[in-house]
């Protein structure tokens, strides 16, 4: 099969459980939002900011390391598996009990000393997702997307379906008769605590399913893999944790940065937090990559036309997220309606924040080269330059500019990251990406979003109208310049600049 079309029905395989399992997730942000006031929500943010970050720690980078090694050869792919395993199943244990014991004076450290059952369900949340991660990893590198799909998608279908049933249905009888079979189930004091509940039984549920690979790894573990591992994987945390802190450390530092008395801080991170999520489109393009493209990387690697696959790829993945920054921001009108009236304010930070993800995306791609290569200690430098970036621009923008900075510090990292990336790459692992059409996409996108805006403010045009006529004529271009390379596909010797 075409390496390129393969890795298009892999992602396509991913995104599809992806955007409809997320799109499932998704209905819970007009739903909360509606529910709860932004300084309510704001706590769901906090907590799932905090969360981003302990989750990296928690999986030690060896779902990447996992990839590594069981497509080096050197050792069995269940030995592989059961020795990411067994340690993972391990540190989780302990840092899960570690957590539960000192659940109080963490909850006081934050500031949520009222809410100390927060502090363990999350961590409970944490600790299952993390041991079910290199079960997943299995799953994706035996290419067995579907029931990687559809374990995802029924976890995701217990999260939504039980919070909406908490806090609507449990929460409505209460009000109507506290001692109700249902209205028994809610308690005022817990509040939005519903939301980890759920995600909780959720998690338990995933964990259930996955039963299957976690009984196949848990009886192989070797020492020398096991280290062999370590170095590889312990550099991909550094990565990870420096990526979580250009991604969420704007949603866990608000509170503290924003210069306005603590209720209108949390009301403006349960905002921002809610107007980012309309950006999910692209997040969930780039996630169903990541879950394809990194095994199918490491997997096509020893390929003799690997380099121009890679460049091809990268080609059609911008191309893939321009158009969706198109669809959201030219349509903006209609999906400002999926956050409630008090979060609208926040709609000006989605645009930058799909820019944002974009080049995160190309980023993703890039980054190929120190993978392949093993040099994560100098991906991890590239990671740390942009958690630098992250954190100076938070600490001298937010305070000014409010969340609009947080949202602009993103665009400033991604695209530094991106830039660092490049450069290392065509020193360590040169790939003919195509810059031309690359940056002329990008270019072109942001161009035809300005003028649909000038259509809407200048000539008086209605947005539907103007916001798709700008996006057809994306769509003709693509058709003209690109779409016969794709039907085409890369065949024998043919280069990916042809």
């Amino acid at each position: 099969m075409n390496p390129l079309k393969r890795l298009a029905s892999q992602t396509a395989v991913y995104g599809l459980s992806s955007v409809f399992g997320r799109f499932l997730n998704y209905l819970l942000v007009p739903f909360l939002t509606y529910s709860f006031a932004p300084a309510e929500y704001g706590v769901v943010a906090e907590f799932y900011a905090y969360m981003a970050f302990l989750a990296v720690l928690l999986i030690f980078g060896l779902e990447t390391g996992y990839f590594r090694f069981r497509s080096s050869g050197e050792w069995r792919s269940e030995v592989v598996y059961g020795t990411a395993l067994r340690f993972l199943m391990l540190a989780n244990g302990v840092f899960f009990l570690t957590v539960v014991l000192l659940s109080e004076p963490i909850a006081g450290l934050l500031g949520h000393s009222d809410h100390a059952e927060y502090i363990w369900w999350c961590a409970a949340i944490l600790a299952l997702d993390s041991v079910g991660a290199v079960a997943f990893a299995r799953l994706r590198a035996e290419n067995r997307a579907g029931r990687f799909a559809l374990i995802k998608l029924l976890e995701i279908g217990a999260n939504v379906g039980l919070t909406i049933f908490f806090i609507y249905s449990c929460r409505r009888a209460f009000e109507g008769d506290p001692q109700s079979l249902l209205g028994q189930l809610w308690d005022p004091r817990i509040g939005v605590g519903y939301v980890f509940i759920a995600n909780l039984a959720a998690s338990l549920l995933k964990l259930l399913l996955l039963l299957p690979q976690l009984r196949e790894g848990v009886g192989h573990f070797r020492r020398v893999l096991f280290q062999r591992m370590v170095r590889y994987s312990l550099p991909m945390v550094v990565i990870g944790f420096a990526g979580i802190v250009n991604e969420t450390l704007d949603r866990a530092a608000l509170k503290y940065l924003l210069p306005f008395d603590a209720e209108t801080n949390m009301a403006q991170l349960g905002i921002y937090s809610a107007c980012y999520k309309l950006s999910i489109l692209m997040s969930l393009f780039i996630q169903a990559f990541r879950y394809a493209g990194e095994p199918f990387f490491f997997s096509y690697a020893k390929e003799s036309d690997a380099r121009q696959v890679y460049a091809l790829v990268l080609n059609w993945f911008v191309i893939c997220c321009v158009f969706l920054f198109l669809l959201v921001t030219l349509y903006l009108d209609f999906f400002q309606y999926f956050v409630g009236a008090p979060y609208r304010e926040g709609l000006g930070v989605v645009p930058v924040l799909l820019l944002a993800n974009l080049l995160l995306g190309v980023y993703v791609n890039l980054s190929i080269w120190y993978k392949l290569t093993d040099r994560t200690l100098l991906g991890a430098g590239v990671s740390l330059v942009g958690s630098g970036i992250t954190i100076g621009l938070l600490l001298w923008w937010v305070p000014r500019y409010g969340y609009q900075g947080a949202a602009w510090a993103h665009l400033v990292c991604y695209g530094a990251m991106v830039l660092m990336s490049y450069w290392l790459g065509r020193r360590y692992y040169p790939v003919p990406y195509d810059l031309g059409r690359v940056l002329g996409y990008v270019t072109f996108g942001v161009g035809l979003y300005l003028a649909s805006r000038w259509l809407v403010s200048v000539p008086d045009w209605h947005p539907f109208v103007a916001g798709s006529l700008c996006l057809g004529i994306f769509l003709l271009v693509v058709l003209l310049l690109d779409l016969r390379r794709l039907v085409r596909g890369l065949g024998p010797g043919e280069s990916a600049r042809a």
